[in-house]
């Protein structure tokens, strides 16, 4: 049964947040370090002071619980009983309108969605609306976490499809990035096209080609941005696929350790352009602070997909009409011929913006998905009876 969900988190939890806080130890920093070894200091003592005085958890609460409506489920999993999951649920005003399941990653959660949905549900004859479900990954947010080994990308697919059928989409579309994009690629090879109607993602992923077997293509092609990710900024992975354990210790009782883990990920993977909140950053760091698995139960994804292969190399084959959306400053990028292939229908380019495209660039994305499924695009009418158009307004004579 589904049941409408607020959040509202004890005046105690807020309390014991405020007394870690005050004991906070800083380490010190090397001269003009900047960025070189990580969250600068300086940037790390302004968001501390901002978290135990001015930032006002309540006053973010409020805006979430008003501007999304929640509600949370339980969902059972092949191998694992049952999960109650939270989730975002709108739908749109518009008779017809296309459903859309939303994923999101790490270091992410169900406030991806925030930017886009109002966008998204709003329909006109000019463009399709969207019903749109976005679901907090097991163990992220006030989803509940798995108690058993072995939980991957595979099982998270599963919950959103069980879930967007107990909510009445049958057939639906998705989007997603980070884990999203792994996520609903494993969901569109598993329940395409008799569920998923098509995909969409703004993280595009392929096998390298074969040194041995397309030599001119492997050599011909250079991956700036992913050869700085692999050097520079992948860290995290590795020891989150292997040992997750260890860092969970920090995360969950540090929330200055856990601040400055996903502070140091918002900045350097969004785009130039885009320069967070402070109260914004709080915001996204305060949801896993105060999820309900607790900060470490979301990198244990990590581990399990890294036990099933690599997600860059060993994808699935799909079946079904794929969108994809560049922006420049993704974390990894492969070159375009790389990613062609008879599924992929849609492409946009865009000059700016990074990771974390429905927050930094929440229109952009709109766009997309609005010409991908839309009236002329590759995608459109591809959820039978669902266009996602408003009836045009004939002006009286």
């Amino acid at each position: 049964m589904e049941s409408p969900f607020k959040i509202c988190i004890p005046d105690s939890v807020l309390e014991q947040l405020q007394q870690k806080l005050a004991t906070t130890v800083l380490p010190d920093e090397l001269d003009d370090a900047g960025w070189d070894y990580g969250a600068p200091l300086p940037d790390i003592k302004r968001l501390v002071a901002r978290w135990r005085e001015g930032y006002d958890w309540r006053k973010q609460e409020a805006l979430l619980n008003s501007g999304m409506p929640q509600f949370t489920r339980d969902i059972h999993v092949d191998g694992f009983g049952s999960l109650n999951i939270h989730y975002v649920h709108q739908r749109s005003g518009v008779e017809g309108a296309i459903p859309l399941l939303f994923v999101h990653g790490w270091p992410g959660s169900f406030l991806e969605v925030q930017k886009i949905l109002p966008l998204l549900v709003e329909g006109s004859s000019e463009y399709p609306a969207f019903h749109v479900v976005a679901f907090s990954l097991p163990g992220y947010a006030f989803s509940e976490g798995p108690k058993k080994k072995g939980f991957s990308p595979k099982q998270c697919a599963e919950v959103g499809n069980t879930l967007m059928i107990a909510l009445g989409y049958p057939q639906y579309v998705t989007q997603g990035g980070d884990w999203g994009a792994v996520i609903t690629r494993f969901g569109a090879h598993r329940y395409g096209p008799q569920y998923i109607k098509a995909w969409h993602t703004n993280l595009p992923m392929t096998p390298a080609p074969s040194l041995k077997r397309t030599p001119w293509t492997f050599l011909s092609t250079t991956m700036e941005r992913t050869a700085w990710y692999d050097k520079k900024s992948s860290g995290y992975f590795k020891e989150q696929s292997t040992m997750p354990q260890t860092l969970g210790y920090s995360l969950a009782d540090s929330p200055v350790g856990l601040l400055a883990w996903i502070y140091e990920k918002l900045v350097i993977w969004a785009g130039e352009d885009y320069h967070w909140d402070d109260d914004e950053v709080l915001t996204w760091v305060s949801v896993y602070w105060f999820s309900r698995a607790g900060p470490a139960a979301s990198v244990r994804i990590y581990y399990e997909a890294a036990q099933e292969g690599n997600i860059f190399t060993d994808l699935p084959s799909i079946t079904i009409p794929t969108g994809y959306s560049y922006f420049p400053n993704e974390i990894v990028r492969f070159p375009r011929r790389w990613l062609k292939a008879p599924t992929l229908v849609f492409e946009s380019e865009h000059k700016s913006g990074g990771h974390f495209a429905s927050t930094e660039k929440p229109m952009e994305l709109v766009a997309d998905l609005r010409r991908m499924f839309g009236k002329g695009g590759p995608a459109f009418g591809v959820v039978p009876g669902k266009t996602g158009y408003a009836k045009e307004i004939k002006a009286k004579l």
